[in-house]
């Protein structure tokens, strides 16, 4: 096992996390070494070219960044309806990924590139950022240690308002709302709850006059001793603050709220830990960036230095349940 700079390329700026990956790959200069970025379309080649994320980049072609000697792992944050074609050609040609949210409309085609990862021992890393955000590394911390006892109610919050270039983006996106930001409360309840009984999709349009978008969903999730309501808009003015995931145990709650910056209020039963009875604010280590310790996380996975917490199983059961919630067919 080495230890050191490891090469890494992006393919795509279509995806909403795009620019803060590389700017956070450039920033991470002590363990990734950025050989390049691929944008197939000029138009959006050119107008990102300049920022401060790509400014200074190498543009290359994507068999050029994927025969690049030594290149190790690619990011792929294209547009949603090409992450998982694009992942499956970087798979085969044998780098791992870190493939970001969600992976595509298709249950099938994302079992095939987890299932041919698997084939060559490759790795890849979903992009759902709150598997490192602080709060939700104590809530783990907090169900799997038993503190707020058996759970019986979840409700999360994700929302924000959508301008009109991104109504536009969106428009062909069919699992709307829920697929583009209710994925990532998906996967802490499934981390905490596992698989779903049931899952009840409720979907609802706001402006159905001028658009197509399923912009205010809520879906109901059962499990064998509890329930979970996961609601997402595009249409809420300053729904960033309102962020939030409640988990409540027979013995306790956690109140994650907002998301971003993470703040937590634990409400206890009985001292647990470090933390007494009753309510109170929770101090959480300071977070460097919101995509610094994935992707440090994925560099040590890749390097052998720790076990995958997420391995494919999980991200399966991950996509299979919002496809659920989004109203989708799993096929």
């Amino acid at each position: 096992m080495t230890v050191g700079r490891m090469k890494i390329g992006q393919v795509g700026t279509g995806h909403a996390h795009a620019a803060g990956k590389m700017a956070t790959l450039r920033k991470l200069s002590h363990r990734f070494e950025v050989v390049g970025i691929v944008e197939p379309s000029i138009e959006r080649q050119e107008a990102h070219a300049d920022e401060d994320a790509y400014r200074g980049l190498r543009w290359m072609e994507e068999e050029e960044l994927l025969e690049t000697p030594g290149v190790q792992i690619v990011a792929v944050e294209t547009t949603v309806d090409e992450l998982v074609p694009t992942a499956a050609r970087c798979i085969q040609a044998g780098v791992h990924v870190h493939l970001d949210k969600a992976p595509g409309e298709s249950f099938a085609a994302f079992r095939d590139l987890l299932c041919e990862a698997s084939r060559n021992n490759l790795v890849v890393q979903l992009g759902y950022m709150y598997r490192y955000n602080p709060a939700f590394q104590f809530l783990f911390r907090a169900v799997s240690e038993g503190w707020i006892g058996d759970i019986f109610e979840v409700h999360g919050v994700i929302s924000k308002v959508a301008d009109e270039t991104l109504r536009r983006e969106l428009r062909d996106c069919r699992g709307g709302s829920m697929f583009e930001l209710g994925c990532h409360l998906v996967d802490p309840l499934v981390t905490i709850l596992g698989k779903p009984e049931r899952v009840i999709p409720l979907v609802k349009k706001t402006r159905p006059e001028r658009d197509d978008l399923a912009d205010n969903m809520l879906a109901v999730f059962q499990f064998a001793r509890a329930t979970a309501t996961l609601r997402s808009t595009l249409v809420e003015v300053d729904g960033a603050q309102r962020r939030q995931f409640v988990v409540c145990g027979d013995r306790g709650t956690v109140e994650i709220r907002p998301h971003e910056p993470p703040g937590v209020r634990l409400t206890l039963a009985e001292p647990c830990a470090e933390f007494r009875a009753g309510s109170q604010s929770v101090r959480l280590p300071r977070m460097p960036g919101r995509y610094d310790d994935q992707l440090l996380d994925l560099a040590r996975v890749v390097n052998g230095e720790k076990e995958n917490e997420y391995p494919a199983p999980h991200d399966l059961l991950v996509h299979e349940s919002l496809l659920r919630a989004c109203a989708l067919p799993i096929s």
